[in-house]
């Protein structure tokens, strides 16, 4: 259905991708993987006209076409499900669904809507806000605004990053079912198990170029040494430090923002500790994060900050549209983090933005714009920000997008800056994660710590038991 043919794009001296070549067919899903800066999302981005190619050819049906903008890109059926879902938080699910249509009827859309969720199993009230939504939900609900808008060519960027087990199981259903409808599919992963379930045929992508190319059955151990200049070593288990003093300390805390909202939760976070929380989204965790921080205020209930305000750091989910500021350079964020004098010239960060860059082996120079980051590049930009003297950083899903390599890295970093004053709280839906990175765990069901424990006291099944509900022990 569609073909790239040698595709090259450079920026300025930095060429992010050279002769990629590949086809798409209908009825199939092709995967595409690769380690974090291997253009991936650049790739993505010129198939839905974001942005313009600087060399190359797209062939549709083939017939030779120009992807200028994602009006041409959409009028040829191409649709995208970006990791960050495209939508109006502050709006309900129903006028989200219209957003972009040529329909405004709301009977009729109601109508398509609740159609297109019966085909899928997708269970959407849309009368709800899309802010009370959880990641998977909000994906759900970009997909069938696709559908509706007949996209045939489907795009999906890492997309059960931050989302639960039963909410990924839809995914792929869905996935599968539009495939027997003849739909042809791109699916950027860096997770194999997914290209394994669900793809036909896979390109592994490594500095812009393309590096291997499988049919299924795929070969793990070609792809690996495809995707990595060092094939990525086993995850060493978390450095165990000792709890200390109380840092946070949250008494009978309720509120009613999100989902679930939080109900009567208490609990203290000491030095010293690394605490996961662990639970479906929209179970709390992220009011939890928020309300530690103050960001949030409590409905009822106090938290006692032990810390001052300048000694905390919070790295949201969406780390480009909450945690960066889109239009900046790297060398900006630097400045802005920074204490600095009045004037600002050509110079100001310079040599500190290069030795960030260096020490967190950030793909960029000190004047790339943070929406040519790759998701691992984000990540270590916004770790690079945080100053020495921050004692506790909360995090949001602090692998989500992340190659192995990536992640890996990320948690090293992390303990390695974990003394006996500081601690590291962190939400994350997968609970291999939570189990290897925590010394406590804290899983979350509705808004209430359902269960508190010493990950060296629990296990996977008892773990995955208290998520859902079963089998947890009030606090």
């Amino acid at each position: 259905m569609i073909e790239l043919a040698e595709i090259s794009k450079n920026f300025g001296r930095v060429q992010a991708l050279h002769r990629v070549s590949l086809k798409v067919n209908p009825g199939s899903i092709h995967g595409i993987i690769g380690e974090n800066g291997a253009g991936k999302s650049t790739l993505m981005k010129i198939l839905t006209g974001f942005i313009r190619k600087s060399g190359g050819d797209f062939f549709f049906h083939s017939e030779n076409i120009d992807l200028n903008s994602p009006k041409d890109a959409r009028e040829i059926g191409i649709g995208m499900l970006y990791q960050e879902p495209l939508d109006f938080p502050q709006l309900s699910v129903l006028d989200n669904f219209m957003a972009g249509g040529t329909d405004f009827s709301p009977g009729n859309q109601r109508t398509i809507l609740a159609k297109l969720c019966n085909n899928f199993s997708f269970n959407l009230n849309p009368e709800n806000k899309v802010e009370e939504l959880t990641i998977g939900e909000r994906q759900q609900l970009e997909l069938m605004r696709l559908i509706r808008d007949g996209a045939k060519i489907l795009i999906l960027d890492e997309p059960t990053s931050g989302i639960s087990e039963k909410q990924q199981e839809l995914l792929f259903n869905a996935l599968r079912s539009l495939k027997d409808d003849g739909a042809a599919i791109l699916l950027v992963s860096h997770k194999l198990e997914e290209i394994e379930l669900l793809c036909d045929e896979v390109t592994v992508l490594r500095h812009g170029k393309i590096a291997g190319y499988q049919k299924c059955p795929f070969d793990r151990e070609k792809m690996l040494h495809a995707m990595f200049d060092i094939l990525p070593v086993s995850q060493p288990p978390a450095i165990k430090h000792i709890a200390g003093e109380p840092l946070l300390n949250f008494h009978k805390i309720s509120s009613k923002t999100g989902r679930s909202g939080l109900n009567s939760v208490s609990t203290t976070i000491r030095s010293g500790e690394v605490v996961g929380l662990a639970g479906v989204d929209g179970s709390g965790q992220s009011v939890f994060l928020k309300s530690a921080f103050g960001l949030l205020q409590p409905d009822s209930g106090s938290i006692s900050h032990l810390l001052e305000v300048k000694t905390r750091a919070f790295i949201p989910a969406d780390r480009l549209a909450e945690g960066l500021i889109p239009g900046l350079t790297i060398r900006e964020h630097h400045i802005l983090s920074k204490e600095s004098g009045p004037i600002i010239t050509s110079k100001s960060g310079l040599a500190k933005t290069r030795d960030a860059i260096k020490t967190y082996s950030i793909k960029g120079t000190p004047e790339t714009e943070i929406e040519n980051l790759s998701g691992g590049n984000l990540q270590r930009l916004l770790l690079s920000l945080i100053s020495a003297d921050i004692q506790l950083i909360l995090m949001e899903n602090p692998t989500r997008g992340l190659d192995v390599q990536s992640a890996a890295w990320t948690w090293k970093h992390l303990h390695s800056r974990l003394g006996a004053e500081e601690a590291i709280i962190f939400a994350s839906p997968d609970l291999e994660e939570i189990m290897e990175q925590s010394t406590r765990i804290l899983v979350f069901y509705n808004g209430s710590i359902t269960l508190d424990t010493q990950t060296k006291a629990t296990d996977y099944q008892q773990l995955s038991r208290a998520v859902t509900g079963e089998d947890s022990q009030k606090q």
